[in-house]
């Protein structure tokens, strides 16, 4: 049992180390996944909203030094009492997700590595297995070299992490999993690979029977009542296809798609702004003057919102903006850079440069 609870050990921390790694690498990316969970399709938390940033920090920082203080003995009984509590809090997450299907990736490692439910709910039990060893076992579990020198390594590691979360809070990750990173090609994460399979989807027919709503495949229609009332069609996903790395991306204005123009330019910037009532008024303050140095460069500048027209044109007004904006799904736009706003570089789609609105200056024209 003792070479079990010595796997189990590291095994565990090990885990947790690198999984709150790269959620730490990423906190704003995991506090989107947080919104998930707490929004009106899944807990209905709407209260909890505006602290999952804070939430997802200290879980995150949470995970990295429970991993450190198991693989160095500090604080056995609290540690491993920290671990059961936290793992079982993720199983439960992870559980509901799949079966009820409503968060389709639990964001355990980021953009890193993409888990389906059923793959994220299994790992989570094969961890709680490992943790229940620990913790009926714990006097296996014995202080690496002495308590002091536990105690050093365990401060160390808040310190290192609480640091690390403040650094890309402030500036961007310090690694980019996503279909966005620079070298990736726009069009490139766009297609479609010859072959690959394609989505499959059952058509279901609801009536109204005596009442009472009912679904009917398409094979029941002989069966429905003739007294039933249609009410309406949907097509149910069966199995999902090929879906590319970068989908839902467009760059629409006045009811166009300009997005296959603007990508085979050669001097492209975007100012990325999800949600313009969230966007931070200092980094706001910098895009005009930006802009002005981008356009005598010959850059063709534009803001990519998720916002409405309304929106758009209010913060035109109060910032002096002359610069054009073009709408996108404010999910990818999430996806294409953390910081709101942000500043990303292409040439012919291929992107160059990525910088926070804080390393603004850092952009080379």
């Amino acid at each position: 049992m003792k070479y079990i609870v010595h796997f189990s050990r590291l095994f565990v921390g090990l885990l947790f180390i690198i999984s709150g790694f790269i959620k730490l690498n990423d906190p704003v990316g995991f506090s989107y996944k947080l919104d998930e969970y707490f929004g009106e399709t899944v807990f209905n938390l709407p209260a909890l909203l505006p602290y999952t940033l804070g939430l997802a920090l200290f879980v995150v920082i949470l995970e990295m030094v429970l991993g450190v203080m198991l693989l160095v003995g500090y604080q056995t009984k609290f540690t491993l009492w920290s671990l059961l509590a936290l793992i079982l809090f993720f199983t439960f997450l992870t559980f509901y997700s799949a079966y009820f299907n409503v968060v389709k990736d639990c964001g355990c490692f980021g953009d890193a590595l993409k888990l389906t439910p059923w793959e994220s709910f299994t790992k989570d039990v094969v961890l709680l297995v490992f943790i229940l060893i620990l913790f009926f076992n714990k006097q296996y579990i014995t202080t690496l070299f002495n308590n002091k020198f536990a105690s050093a390594v365990s401060v160390l590691s808040l310190v290192a992490s609480c640091y690390i979360g403040y650094h890309v809070l402030h500036h961007l990750p310090l690694i980019d999993f996503r279909a966005f990173a620079i070298g990736k090609n726009i069009q490139k994460g766009m297609e479609i690979p010859e072959g690959a399979p394609k989505s499959e989807y059952e058509m279901k027919f609801i009536y109204e029977v005596n009442g009472i709503q009912k679904e009917f495949s398409d094979k029941e229609l002989m069966n429905i009542p003739p007294t039933a009332k249609f009410i309406d069609r949907v097509d149910k996903l069966i199995k999902e296809g090929y879906v590319p790395p970068i989908h839902d991306f467009s760059l629409e204005k006045d009811g166009s798609d300009y997005k296959e123009e603007i990508l085979n330019e050669e001097k492209v910037i975007f100012f990325t702004l999800y949600a313009l009532e969230k966007s931070a008024p200092e980094g706001l303050k910098l895009l005009e003057n930006f802009y002005q140095k981008a356009k005598a460069k010959g850059y063709h500048t534009i803001a990519v919102t998720g916002s409405d027209a309304a929106s758009v044109e209010k913060i035109k007004q109060q910032y002096g903006f002359t610069f054009d904006f073009y709408f996108c799904d404010p999910t990818t736009i999430k996806t294409i850079e953390r910081a709101n706003p942000s500043i990303v570089v292409l040439q012919k789609g291929t992107i160059m440069q990525k910088a926070h609105y804080n390393d603004i200056e850092n952009i080379k024209l």
